[in-house]
């Protein structure tokens, strides 16, 4: 077996056979024409080539009209484009790409063609996402020459490439690559070999937790969706992203990675199995976990699952004026929401000094959205004169609802909870802001279990949008439409979920983050490898371990203990890399030091 080669540079690669000319081998024929390489488009079907040649020319004049291209610049991107039938034409290629369908028998047989086709120096690259490139090379008379090029679809758009070599790929073949991804405008990242690599891996466990979450009826699709959209700044909810990839497609990646891993994480929930076997395989299909206009549509139409637009049954409770506990950043933020909506905000702290200091940080807080001409000063003056601070949760007797925003600590909460049952009047609702502990433990604590409901707000309260509305198995139903209709009122997006570890967002986001700690722990991939192909190939606002620091390693750890806690799943244990970290006192931003350093300031 030849045994990968490092003292030989390639030539540059100018020419480029794609075979496989989907959607994926299109953008990928797109990209390469326009960054000036000729490229050997090629495919089985001969409608489906001529369907490539139709996109392209859809897509270039579109790009005139735009102004991105003028109509020479067109035409000579065009002209560098040839489509075929037959692997044969790919012998002058410098570098074959494939894309064919996720099959080791479709990909071993093309590269078994190619071997007796193309050049001994021309390298050869799988655009596989889930199956092992290192099998594909072994399968090959030159193994050295096989690597790994993920692109992320819409080619044209995503700036991702994830270079992927095996234990036999020659340096000089990644080499090359890994310059031509650089021509051609994109951002690549060195991988090993491994199911799903580092985008794909880390993105399919959280959708594979999401459709399971669904599955079991914890919450609806919409509010999965809008959740992780609202409370992550993600682009896409995790339902409405696997019904774009393809559910098909995920349950193949998932079952690839489970293989590899063992995880139960990454075993593919068994709704992604009963949608595939029943033809619903999402937009391509028309169905999927959403239903569509058409097949190929992004259009969502209504059906027999989306939620009536006349919302709950149940009548709320009148609210008026609003008491909020706590003076941190959370419990400042939830006062200046209720006050700048109209309502009468009691602040209360352990002290008066305390509620006085979160007071005048809510008024710095308004002070700035009038010098972004958000508000007026009329209009920031009359919303800090709705706030009272007091010093007391006496002052609590007359509010129509409580919120708590003290520490996350049960026994902290329980006894504040305690101190609101005895202050409150009857028939005040009861709301904590938890993000991870027993919503029922807080009820508990009081004489009226069911006035007790959680609103957990995101930070900064101010800025985001969502609330997640998380009802205990004792909550009365008029509660629970109390809180909805509040959430309208102070503008928000209400989801609702049940009382369990996690609610929604953290139980999709924290087993995301650990899996991503383990990636590094196992010197998979380094810290900025994987931000940067999250950001870039999954379009998240931040990096995994840029957001692990801004949340804190310690707030990280305590919840992944209370999902591990709850769920009891081996996968959901903490990364000892992370306890590590937080035992040595590296916490994040807020101490200077976490998986990255900060400058003091």
């Amino acid at each position: 077996m030849a045994t990968p080669q490092s003292d030989t540079p390639l030539s540059p690669l100018r020419t480029v056979a794609v075979v496989g000319l989907g959607t994926m081998g299109t953008g990928i024929a797109e990209v390469l024409a326009a960054a000036g390489r000729d490229v050997i488009g090629i495919d089985v079907s001969e409608a489906q080539a001529a369907k490539c040649v139709a996109a392209l020319e859809a897509s270039t004049a579109r790009a005139v009209e735009r102004g991105r291209l003028t109509e020479q610049q067109r035409a000579e991107l065009l002209a560098r484009v040839t489509t075929g039938t037959d692997l044969s034409a790919a012998a002058p290629a410098d570098l074959v790409i494939e894309v064919a369908p996720e099959s080791y028998e479709i990909k071993q047989q093309i590269f078994r063609e190619l071997d007796g086709i193309v050049r001994p120096d021309a390298v050869l690259a799988t655009g596989t996402n889930a199956l092992s490139v290192t099998r594909l090379a072994a399968d090959s008379a030159h193994p050295e020459r096989v690597l790994g090029l993920h692109f992320f679809n819409p080619a044209p758009a995503m700036k991702l490439v994830e270079v992927v070599s095996s234990v036999l790929t020659a340096p000089a073949a990644v080499t090359a690559v890994t310059d031509l991804a650089l021509d051609l405008g994109k951002e690549p990242v060195a991988v090993g070999d491994r199911p799903g690599f580092v985008a794909d891996g880390l993105l399919f466990g959280y959708l594979n937790q999401a459709a399971a979450m669904y599955e079991a009826r914890y919450a609806s699709r919409e509010d999965i969706d809008a959740a992780m959209r609202l409370g992550c700044g993600l682009p896409m909810g995790p339902l409405a992203l696997l019904d774009l990839i393809g559910i098909d497609t995920a349950r193949t990646v998932l079952e690839a990675m489970y293989t590899a891993s063992r995880d139960r994480l990454h075993a593919p929930a068994p709704i992604l199995k009963q949608l595939s076997e029943a033809g619903l395989t999402g937009r391509k299909a028309g169905r999927g976990f959403y239903t569509y206009e058409a097949p190929g549509s992004g259009t969502v139409v209504a059906d027999a699952l989306t939620p009536r637009e006349d919302g709950p049954s149940a009548v709320g409770r009148p609210v008026r004026s609003v008491g909020v506990a706590g003076s941190g950043t959370m419990a400042s933020g939830i006062a200046e929401v209720f006050a700048k909506a109209g309502f009468e905000v009691v602040l209360a702290a352990r002290s008066e000094e305390k509620a006085q200091a979160a007071k005048a940080r809510i008024g710095k807080s308004l002070s700035r959205s009038v010098d972004k001409g958000r508000m007026t000063a009329e209009a920031a003056a009359s919303t800090l004169d709705l706030i009272r601070a007091t010093g007391t949760y006496d002052d609590f007797a007359d509010v129509d609802l409580a919120v708590e925003a003290v520490a996350e600590d049960l026994e902290v909460k329980r006894q504040l909870f305690t101190t609101l049952d005895k202050v409150c009047k009857p028939g005040a609702v009861l709301a904590t802001t938890t993000s991870s502990l027993p919503v029922v433990a807080c009820a508990r604590a009081t004489s009226r279990p069911q006035d007790v409901i959680g609103m957990h707000f995101f930070n900064p309260a101010p800025a985001m949008k969502l609330v997640e509305v998380v009802r205990t198995v004792l909550t009365a139903d008029d509660v629970h439409a109390t809180v909805r209709e509040v959430c309208s009122k102070i503008r928000k997006h209400a989801v609702d979920c049940g009382d369990r570890a996690g609610f929604i967002v953290n139980a999709l986001l924290f087993p995301y983050l650990n899996n991503a700690v383990k990636m590094v722990q196992e010197h998979y991939a380094t810290l900025d490898d994987i931000d940067a192909a999250m950001k870039l190939g999954g379009g998240y606002p931040m990096g995994p371990f840029e957001l692990l620091d801004v949340v804190g390693l310690d707030v990280s750890l305590a919840i992944e203990k209370v999902l591990h806690r709850e769920f009891r799943d081996p996968g959901l244990a903490p990364a000892p890399l992370l306890e590590h970290l937080v035992a040595a006192g590296c916490l994040g931003r807020k101490t200077g030091r976490g998986f990255r350093e900060y400058a003091k300031r």
